[in-house]
């Protein structure tokens, strides 16, 4: 992947961060909207949230996203939306568990069934921001947590895969590499590597296994991964005692 490569995708990315300022601009939480003053905020917090296009502080705009208790989700992630992606970008969300919490909270926002021009606004910065994580070599946060965001966000695992696919060059492989080191204990043991938002997690471990043993080994040997890397991948496409005997198991214990 060459720079200018690399710039258009950030332009791409740009484009598409403007296109949530353009979109979300005077989105407010509905004027009803409560929440506990004892475990989320105070009443003037809360009031920030009914004022369109008024920033918030880092603090309140955390528990903002995180709250699970909203009546209205969708309404409080609309108004939220151009300066929670801005900050997403730029690595400055630092969920407790993982950047599932992020794709979760998009999820309750039930964000799909928007306005045509909202749901597509979400969906082109999704887009153009997986798209340009695979090209940069060292982007504010890591490939695998961005995909796994992305998942949980629109509850598909296909396309990011799929992108990850089309996209090759030393940034992507390396990102494949990290993502199949960081995911391996847990997919080995026949689990997902994160929380999944429903209960597809089978249903996502297994597209997600079948398309790294289709795909991961003979990209990650042309990169240069570690053996013992490689055997982890075949490993995936084992089960039961074939995977457990096999002499390069890694002795992982569940």
């Amino acid at each position: 992947m060459t720079s200018a490569e690399l710039s258009v995708a950030r332009c791409r990315l740009e484009a598409a961060l403007d296109g949530l300022a353009v979109t979300f601009r005077g989105m407010t939480a509905d004027p009803d909207e409560t929440n506990c003053v004892c475990h989320w905020g105070s009443a003037e917090e809360l009031a920030q949230l009914k004022v369109a296009d008024v920033e918030l502080g880092p603090d309140l705009l955390r528990r903002t996203w995180q709250a699970v208790d909203w009546s209205d989700h969708g309404a409080v992630l609309r108004r939220i939306l151009p300066q929670f992606a801005s900050a997403l970008v730029g690595g400055l969300v630092e969920p407790v568990v993982g950047m599932e919490e992020v794709g979760l909270a998009f999820a309750r926002g039930s964000w799909r069934g928007w306005p045509a021009e909202q749901a597509g606004a979400v969906e082109e910065f999704l887009g153009a921001w997986w798209a340009c994580v695979l090209v940069d070599p060292d982007p504010a946060v890591r490939a695998y947590d961005v995909f796994v965001l992305c998942v949980e966000a629109t509850g598909t695992v296909g396309p990011w895969l799929g992108a990850w696919e089309a996209v090759r060059g030393r940034a992507a492989d390396g990102h494949l590499a990290e993502a199949v080191a960081h995911w391996e204990y847990e997919l080995l043991g026949d689990r997902l590597p994160w929380r999944p938002w429903d209960a597809e997690e089978d249903g996502v471990r297994g597209e997600l296994t079948a398309w790294l043993g289709r795909h991961a080994s003979a990209r990650l040997r042309a990169y240069g991964a570690p053996e013992d890397l490689l055997h982890r991948i075949r490993l995936l496409g084992l089960t039961g005692p074939d995977r457990w005997d096999d002499p390069y198991w890694p002795g992982h214990r569940y």
